[in-house]
């Protein structure tokens, strides 16, 4: 299945934006008086920042793979 670059770079940017509510969340949850207490909701975020980092990792190499020099 091929993307247009267009469509590549606004999955991209909604990774980004994701990535950063994720992190927000992490540290938010990390921060409470009991961060035990959000032991799964913490791994769970903490998953999905990896899985939307590759994800993004993989969006990079192809637009750059598809850039002419």
């Amino acid at each position: 299945m091929d993307f247009s670059k267009e469509d590549l770079a606004e999955a991209k940017k909604q990774i980004d934006s994701t990535l950063h509510k994720l992190r927000e969340t992490v540290r938010t949850l990390e921060s409470k008086a009991d961060p035990e207490r959000y032991k799964s909701q913490i791994t769970l975020a903490k998953r999905r920042i990896k899985a939307f980092s590759l994800a993004n990792r993989l969006i990079e190499s192809h637009l750059e793979a598809s850039d002419p020099d």
